[in-house]
């Protein structure tokens, strides 16, 4: 199978404004297709989502940018 390929969600604009992310992060997810992954972009390791996502298969890895925020990737294998 090749890689799969990443949507992008930047929650910083959300985040910034108050909102909470994870209902727009969980529309995003659950519509992703066979070889699609999700890119969570944020200012900080968002653990509670890492967690959440890995105990319904999703694989990750995460990268700290050099703008100072963390890019998270999420796919099934």
């Amino acid at each position: 199978m090749s890689a799969p390929k990443f949507k992008v969600f930047d929650v910083r604009p959300l985040l910034a404004g108050g909102e909470e992310p994870l209902p727009q992060i969980r529309t995003r997810v659950d519509g992703l297709a066979a070889g699609q992954g999700l890119t969570v972009v944020a200012p900080f390791v968002p653990a509670p989502l890492i967690e959440l996502l890995k105990s319904e298969g999703f694989s990750f890895t995460m990268e700290h940018r050099p703008d100072g925020a963390w890019a998270v990737s999420f796919w099934r294998e």
